[in-house]
């Protein structure tokens, strides 16, 4: 009983916390927008289920918690289309409805009556909230820690691999990864995750000497504390500082602190990117997508390793503070880029819609909306179900199919 509470309070709760913030923000975006221009809207919910709160403001918005903290939702009125975007006969449809029951012109306070910029801007809001709201949250991050480098040191080269192979040695500095200038330990890392069996080209500083080294890596199952059981590629070395000046911790100044804020969303980005295009292509598997229970998983190792930092009550807070911080921005990038995919039932497929809608001058036929729906929901499914076979593959739950565990 004890250790299910233990679970429980170590790795459901944090992530529970950190999403429901995360996707209220997310839904806030769309709120306040709809709000800016005079949309009628009819509740503002965080949470799902039967509602533990209920409030409804001199607007008529009800303002709700759910008993189940799993996000939030915003509803407009006459929010019935299962799409959110009705053609053009529907649009017809509403609008007679409308001006029956509350006079001519009442449709012009309704969403599906707004000029489509109006409406893609509302759409967009979402996705563009997480985006800022993981600026600020790096921002704090990296205005209390400052900016940590570690050089790209080679430390140590495991035997037979593909770092010794390719030559290298310990006290090698590594200056450039297929031409492109490296100043922490972490863009070498980076680059190698996402290049199993293509070539990687290091530039090399071995005492004043520059060398060019090309090794392979190869793929590996490894425990990480936090992702779980991941195979993921290696060359076979590893990197730590060997003397003072590999590293490095300064303070940042305001505009720093944005520079490195959005550089490190961007980076983010383009790691999503690349290992997309990868799975694509079919160099990598898909292995490393995660789903809730590798997300829940992260979120409480994370909070674990807070806690074991330090045993000062004080600093354990400030350590669980900090490294959660870091990760609900981490997480508030992914759902913000998620929601951006062209699929109809995210933000990304209204989104297209209104692109059609914009340049044809007449929505989407309801046919073609209602297979887009169906199609984007039959994806999220198939894409929610690989996730979660994912994690249990990580957890280590199917020894005997002989998957990551073999």
């Amino acid at each position: 009983m004890i250790d299910a509470v233990t679970t429980v309070l170590t790795y459901v709760v944090p992530f529970l916390l950190v999403l429901t913030l995360i996707v209220t923000l997310h839904e806030l975006g769309h709120f306040l927008t709809a709000r800016a221009f005079g949309v009628k809207i009819e509740r503002f919910a965080v949470g799902f289920g039967k509602p533990v709160f209920s409030r409804t403001d001199r607007h008529g918005v009800e303002w709700r918690v759910g008993w189940m903290p799993l996000g939030g939702y915003v509803r407009f009125a006459g929010d019935l289309d299962a799409s959110s975007v009705p053609d053009h006969a529907g649009l017809a449809e509403l609008k007679a409805r409308l001006t029956a029951e509350q006079g001519p012109g009442a449709e012009r306070d309704y969403f599906y009556f707004k000029p489509v910029w109006q409406r893609a801007l509302i759409v967009a809001a979402g996705p563009v909230t997480n985006f800022v709201l993981a600026f600020f949250l790096f921002a704090i991050y990296f205005g209390v820690v400052g900016e940590q480098v570690l050089a790209p040191r080679v430390l140590t080269v495991a035997p037979g691999g593909p770092a010794a192979a390719a030559g290298f040695q310990p006290r090698d500095l590594i200056t450039a990864v297929n031409g492109r200038t490296v100043r922490d330990s972490s863009d070498v890392t980076a680059v190698v995750m996402l290049s199993a069996g293509d070539a990687v080209h290091f530039t090399v500083d071995r005492g004043g000497r520059s060398l060019e080294l090309t090794a392979t890596p190869e793929r590996r199952i490894e425990d990480d504390p936090i992702a779980g059981r991941v195979r993921i590629a290696r060359i076979g070395m590893g990197m730590g500082p060997m003397v003072r000046e590999d590293i490095s911790i300064r303070r940042l100044n305001p505009l720093e602190l944005a520079g490195k804020s959005a550089g490190t969303i961007r980076d983010s980005l383009s790691l999503t990117l690349t290992y997309i295009g990868r799975i694509f292509t079919g160099r990598e598997n898909g292995d490393q997508l995660s789903g809730p229970l590798g997300i829940a998983r992260a979120t409480g190792a994370i909070a674990t390793q807070a806690v074991e930092a330090n045993p000062d009550p004080m600093a354990t807070v400030a350590n669980l503070l900090l490294t959660m911080t870091s990760f609900a921005a981490i997480l508030s990038v992914g759902i913000g880029f998620l929601n951006l995919l062209p699929i109809p039932v995210l933000d990304g497929g209204h989104l297209l819609f209104y692109g059609y809608e914009a340049i044809a001058k007449r929505p989407v036929a309801a046919r073609f909306q209602e297979a887009g729906y169906r199609v984007g929901l039959a994806l999220l499914a198939g894409l929610m179900l690989f996730a979660t076979w994912n994690d249990l593959q990580k957890l280590n739950l199917f020894k005997f199919l002989g998957g990551l565990s073999s």
